[in-house]
């Protein structure tokens, strides 16, 4: 399966970066591929080295301005025009979706992957991946917009909250109908 990861580039602390590793190991291990923003930084280093260091493929779309930092030695790499070409290559080239930690970027990802999903351009399963309770106000904003009718399908049908990569991977598996 080819999972996309929109995450932080930044250098966080263990709190962040431990669940990481784990689970780039469970995408690693699972002969999964990785398809992430292509950056050799932060995060985003942690997530790749810990994949390709357990056998999982590294498909990277970097965009140019940031192209200075592209993982050398990824299995693939992609170099985007602009933002908003690298989320459509992003998405298009994966099974399904998971946001994990990060900041204003993966903020813009995440939300425009739930509004195409919204209005049925695409079907992926789409994971946030609640590290130390990072989404968790983001959690009770979009229970209230379900509970408000302010979302025309139901949460549930929308994205899936994970504490943990583990149960992350366990509904990927599930929900996108690819081993």
């Amino acid at each position: 399966m080819n999972i996309c990861v929109f995450l932080s580039a930044a250098d966080l602390e263990p709190r962040y970066t431990e669940p990481a590793r784990q689970f780039a190991e469970l995408i690693g291990k699972g002969g999964h591929a990785l398809v992430w923003g292509g950056s050799d930084v932060g995060l985003m280093k942690v997530m790749a080295d810990g994949v390709q260091e357990h056998g999982g493929r590294l498909v990277g779309v970097s965009v140019e301005f940031l192209a200075a930092k592209a993982r050398e030695g990824a299995d693939e790499m992609v170099i985007a025009a602009d933002l908003a070409g690298r989320k459509a290559e992003l998405l298009a080239r994966a099974d399904a979706v998971v946001v994990m930690v990060g900041g204003t970027g993966t903020l813009d990802e995440a939300t425009e992957i739930l509004e195409l999903k919204k209005h049925g351009l695409h079907t992926k399963p789409v994971v946030l991946l609640n590290t130390a309770g990072f989404y968790d106000g983001l959690k009770e904003q979009f229970q209230r917009m379900d509970e408000e009718g302010f979302l025309p399908l139901p949460l549930t049908d929308l994205v899936f909250f994970a504490e943990d990569g583990v149960s992350a991977l366990a509904y990927l598996e599930e929900h996108a109908g690819i081993v």
